[in-house]
């Protein structure tokens, strides 16, 4: 292993030691922060919603000066699917390190610096600046929001968005997977279980419309799924529940059959309603699709970076923090940096060998779109 890459390692697990479950990033954003600063990059900041930001200049700007051209954004989410309170276990073994949150995403996160210090340590040209984000709210019900305030600050000024997660290495998402999210309730009187028998329960009623919801039977000309993640309610195993809550993630390739589904869904719940029972139905999540074509210059340009360090590259398509620039029709991509598994998991794990390959991969990669004559065509919003 050479020293960068144990340079790179050793900060990963600096990163995952913290915890950042979503929403409540901030200790771990603090730490990012302390560390651009020491790197002494230009325009530190975190803004209102806890994103951290630093700019490499480019050529063409003085270290001190203004920001100036079309930007690179390169971003990598800092939140964990973990309670605050899991324990965050870290494991080196025979070329792996396992540990929840090591792959996804603090192997990422660490991809900044490594980025930082590789393009410094070879005086990588850039005729324009390139802009570090370390971003929040990526995972569950945190709903991008992270990235939208990136994507509202760069909007189409930036020249792409790159996107780092940990364990990707190989694939190159870049078509955004559609994705909304319920929350379903059921409330009733509820009463004792045998005094009040033959009333409504609302877990009774919410179990019901769980098993309809998974028996619907779904599209098979574009994938799409559907999830019941989350449910409780109820009192004691001998109240007749009053209230009962589920949560449901539907994705789908098209968006049209993603709106389809969830109107299915919708009414479904609704059905449920009768005297004695109410229901209610919150969208609690919302990833809107968009893409880019696979002869995009970004796309090709990513294949032929992962090519050169002997990876093959996979089009594909997925939830990540690129949903928001490529639903606006900017350019982005989401890439890796290394393999693993167990990903939001207590057993996650990401393999050592391959990360100098995907930080070669993300250097090219930067490197190419960072040269004054690459100019990329933006996809506007239709």
């Amino acid at each position: 292993m050479n020293e960068s890459i144990s340079r790179l390692l050793d900060l990963a697990v600096q990163i995952q030691q913290i915890p950042a479950p979503t929403f409540h990033e901030r200790q771990r954003a603090e730490f990012v922060r302390s560390l651009f600063l020491k790197e002494e990059l230009s325009d530190v900041e975190m803004d209102a919603i806890g994103n951290v930001y630093a700019r490499l200049p480019g050529a063409s700007t003085s270290p001190k000066g203004a920001a100036q051209g079309n930007p690179l954004i390169v971003s990598a989410h800092l939140d964990t699917v973990f309670p605050e309170n899991t324990e965050l276990r870290l494991f080196r073994e025979e070329g792996r390190v396992s540990g929840p949150g090591i792959g996804d995403n603090a192997i990422g996160v660490a991809g900044l610096f490594g980025l930082v210090w590789i393009l410094r340590e070879r005086s990588v040209p850039l005729a324009a600046d390139l802009w570090l984000v370390a971003d929040v709210c990526e995972e569950g019900l945190g709903d991008l929001r992270g990235m939208q305030a990136v994507v509202d600050r760069f909007r189409d000024g930036a020249r792409a968005y790159i996107v780092l997660e940990g364990m990707a290495l190989g694939q190159v998402y870049h078509r955004a997977l559609g994705v909304r999210r319920y929350r379903i309730s059921i409330k009733t009187a509820g009463g004792h279980s045998w005094a009040d028998y033959g009333q409504p329960s609302a877990i009774h009623e919410l179990t019901s419309l769980a098993a309809q919801i998974t028996s619907l039977k779904l599209p098979a000309e574009a994938r799409t799924t559907l999830n019941v993640g989350k449910i409780n309610g109820g009192t004691s195993v001998n109240t007749i529940a009053a209230g009962a809550m589920l949560e449901l993630d539907l994705r789908s390739e098209s968006p049209q059959i993603l709106m389809a589904v969830a109107r299915q869904v919708e009414a479904l719940a609704r059905g449920m309603e009768r005297a004695g029972v109410a229901v209610g139905i919150e969208i609690i999540g919302q990833r809107l699709a968009g893409e880019i074509p696979a002869g995009h210059p970004l796309v090709q340009a990513a294949q032929e970076c992962l090519r050169k360090q002997g990876v093959q590259p996979n089009l594909t398509i997925g939830s990540t923090d690129a949903n928001i620039p490529l639903s606006r029709g900017y350019p982005a991509v989401t890439i890796g940096l290394t393999t693993g598994s167990g990903a939001h998991t207590l057993h996650e794990y990401i393999n050592i060998k391959p990360l100098e390959q995907g930080m070669e991969q993300l250097v090219g990669l930067v490197r190419r779109l960072g040269e004054k004559s690459n100019q990329l065509p933006v996809s506007r919003r239709q």
